[in-house]
């Protein structure tokens, strides 16, 4: 995104920043829950899994919400978007001009990923 991040959308993206990260933890809290209940695997396995995933999902949670700066907002949403944080809810709140880098960035991310 050229230029700051508007003020307006700041206000907004702290609020939708709560929101996605609470997303973020209960889906990660339910996988856990999910290879913890898995009666298939030993109980090192579970382990091994439950530790696995942790630590791939604190790198996700740093990329999208460490270092809460206005300068970070934009990659941050961006992040959250990839992520499948934010709802349409979340989205629309934002400024056209945010919604639309957003999504201009997530559709090229997809076409580089797709080559």
């Amino acid at each position: 995104m050229t230029g700051s991040f508007p003020e307006s959308d700041w206000k907004i993206f702290k609020r939708v920043r709560e929101a996605a990260l609470d997303r973020l933890c209960r889906r990660v809290l339910d996988e856990i829950a999910a290879i913890s209940a898995d009666s298939n695997r030993t109980a090192h396995e579970r382990y091994q899994a439950v530790y696995g995933l942790v630590h791939d999902r604190d790198r996700d949670i740093a990329a999208a919400f460490d270092d809460l700066r206005r300068s970070r907002a934009w990659p941050q949403l961006l992040m959250m978007r990839r992520l499948g944080l934010l709802e349409p809810d979340d989205l629309a709140e934002l400024s056209a001009a945010t919604r639309e880098s957003i999504e201009a960035a997530v559709a090229d991310l997809t076409s580089l990923r797709d080559r």
